[in-house]
C-alpha cells in the first residue's frame, strides 16, 4: 500500500509539473512583449497576436484534446503534447520574423489544448472522487494557479537577464524533462476501446467554431465590433455551433455527449470557469500594464511585483482543498469569490498614477487568496459524477469555457482600460491610463461577484446522482 501511495504521489508531481508549464506560458510572455515588438518589428496592432495566437489555438483545440485523451490514451497524449510544446517553444525562441513567432505561438497553443485535458483527466481517474481527489486537485490546481503569477515573475527575470528569447527557451528543458518522467511514473494506458469513434465531423466543426469565436472576441476591440470580418466570425461561429449540435444529436458516439450537460455540477462549473478567467484572469493584464506603463517598472521589477500573489495563490489552493473537504465546492466557491471580489475592489480604489506598491499590496493579497481558493473548488466541481471514460471530454468542456471567458474578458477589460486616453501624452497619459485600469478593475470585480451568484446554483450536497 505504501508503494502504491508513493507511486501515485510521484504521478501527481508529474501532472502538477505539466500543469505548471501550461500556466507559465499563459503569462510568461507578457512582460517580454515590448522587447519582442521592438526586435521582431511587430506593429502596435499586431503585437497582441503574440498572446492571441496562443489563445486562439488553445481555445479552439481543447474539446478535441479532451476527446483525444479519452480515446488515444491520456498518458500518450500527455507525452506527445509535451514534446510538441518543446518543439514549438524552441521555434519561438529562434524566431526572427513575426510570421515565425505567431506560427510558433499557435503550435504552443495547440500543445496546451492537448496537454490540459490530459493532465486534468489523469488526476481525476487516478484519484477516487472525494477527499483523495480533492487533495490531488489542490496540488494540481496550486501548480496552475500559482504558475499564472510565477510566469510574470519568471518572464521579468529571464527577459532582464537573457532577453526575450529566454521566455521560450525555458520551456524546452522543462517539457522534455517532464515527458521523460511521465514515461516512468505515469501508469501505461489501457488498450484502446475500438468500439468508440473519434467523431471527426463533430471535432472539426466545433474546433472551427470555437476558433472563429475566439478570433472575433480577440480582434473585436481593435477592428470594431461591427466591422464585416468580426461580424462574419460571429455569424459563422454561431452557424457551426448549430451544426455541431445537429451532428452530436445524431452521432452514435458523440464528441460531447449531450447528457453531460445534464450534470448540474459540470454545467455550472463551465459557467464559473468562463467567468473566473474573464475576471480573475484579466487582473494579470491590469497589473502588468499598471506596473510597466503607469509606474514605469522595467521587466525585472514588474515580474517581482507578482511574487506576493504567487505565494498567496499557492497557499489559497491548499486552503481551498481543506474547505472543500469539510464542506462542499459550492461553499468554497462562495468564500473564494467573495474574498477575490473584495480584493479586486480594494485594488481598484488604490490604482493611481502615483500609488505605491505598498498601497495596492493588500488588494493584491486578497485577490490572490480568493483566486487560489476558487481555483481548486471549480475543478473539483467539474469532475464530480463524470465517468472515467468521459473525464477527458468533461475536462475539455470546462477548459474550453475557461479559455473563451479569458479571451472575452480580456477584450472587454482592454477596451475599458484604453478608453478615454487617445491623443493624451506624457504625464497626463499615465494618469488617464491609471484611471482606465481602475475602471477595468472594478468591472473585473463585478465579474467575480457574478461568478459568486452562479456558484449558488451548485449542488449543495456532498454527492449527487451520477449522470450516465
Amino acid at each position: 500500500m505504501l508503494t502504491v501511495h508513493r507511486r501515485t504521489g510521484w504521478s501527481l508531481a508529474v501532472l502538477a509539473s505539466a500543469q505548471l508549464i501550461i500556466a507559465l506560458d499563459a503569462t510568461i510572455v507578457y512582460v517580454a512583449l515590448p522587447q519582442i515588438g521592438r526586435n521582431l518589428a511587430f506593429s502596435s496592432q499586431t503585437l497582441q497576436w503574440v498572446v492571441s495566437a496562443y489563445s486562439v489555438a488553445f481555445g479552439g483545440g481543447l474539446l478535441l484534446g479532451g476527446r483525444a485523451a479519452d480515446l488515444l490514451g491520456r498518458r500518450r497524449m500527455l507525452i506527445a503534447a509535451l514534446i510538441l510544446y518543446a518543439v514549438a517553444s524552441l521555434a519561438g525562441g529562434l524566431a526572427s520574423t513575426p510570421t515565425v513567432m505567431l506560427a510558433a505561438r499557435a503550435v504552443q497553443g495547440l500543445g496546451g489544448a492537448l496537454l490540459f485535458p490530459a493532465t486534468l483527466s489523469l488526476v481525476n481517474v487516478t484519484f477516487g472522487e472525494g477527499r483523495e481527489r480533492t487533495r490531488a486537485l489542490a496540488v494540481w490546481g496550486g501548480a496552475g494557479a500559482s504558475g499564472l503569477c510565477i510566469g510574470s515573475l519568471l518572464g521579468g527575470v529571464l527577459t532582464s537577464a537573457f532577453g526575450w528569447q529566454a521566455v521560450f527557451f525555458v520551456n524546452v528543458p522543462l517539457a522534455i524533462g517532464v515527458s521523460l518522467l511521465a514515461t516512468r511514473l505515469i501508469a501505461p494506458d489501457d488498450s484502446r476501446d475500438r468500439t468508440r469513434s473519434f467523431d471527426l465531423a463533430g471535432a472539426f466543426v466545433v474546433t472551427a467554431g470555437v476558433t472563429l469565436l475566439v478570433i472575433g472576441v480577440v480582434q473585436g476591440p481593435e477592428a470594431g465590433w461591427s466591422s464585416p470580418p468580426i461580424v462574419a466570425c460571429f455569424v459563422l461561429a454561431a452557424g457551426l455551433f448549430g451544426l455541431f449540435g445537429s451532428i452530436e444529436s445524431r452521432a452514435d458516439d458523440p464528441l460531447m455527449p449531450p447528457r453531460l450537460l445534464g450534470n448540474r455540477s459540470l454545467r455550472n462549473a463551465m459557467a464559473i470557469t468562463f467567468l473566473f478567467m474573464g475576471s480573475f484572469g484579466g487582473v494579470f493584464y491590469i497589473l502588468t500594464i499598471y506596473f510597466q506603463e503607469v509606474r514605469g517598472y522595467d521587466a525585472l521589477h514588474a515580474g517581482l511585483g507578482f511574487l506576493i500573489p504567487s505565494v498567496i495563490i499557492a497557499a489559497g489552493t491548499q486552503l481551498g482543498e481543506r474547505i472543500t473537504t469539510y464542506t462542499t465546492p459550492r461553499t468554497t466557491l462562495l468564500i473564494g469569490m467573495l474574498i477575490g471580489a473584495a480584493g479586486v475592489t480594494l485594488l481598484a480604489t488604490h490604482l493611481s498614477a502615483d500609488a505605491t506598491y505598498a498601497s495596492i499590496a493588500p488588494g493584491i493579497a486578497l485577490y490572490a487568496l480568493g483566486q487560489g481558493i476558487s481555483w481548486t473548488a471549480m475543478w473539483v466541481a467539474a469532475a464530480r459524477n463524470v465517468s472515467a471514460h468521459e473525464q477527458g471530454v468533461a475536462s475539455g468542456m470546462a477548459s474550453t469555457a475557461m479559455q473563451i471567458g479569458a479571451a472575452l474578458g480580456l477584450a472587454l477589460l482592454v477596451a475599458i482600460a484604453n478608453s478615454g486616453h487617445r491623443g493624451v501624452s506624457d504625464i497626463a497619459l499615465r494618469s488617464e491610463l491609471a484611471t482606465g485600469l481602475q475602471h477595468a478593475a472594478f468591472v473585473a470585480a463585478a465579474g467575480i461577484v457574478l461568478a459568486a451568484f452562479v456558484s449558488l446554483r451548485m449542488p449543495d450536497r456532498r454527492s449527487e446522482q451520477s449522470v450516465t
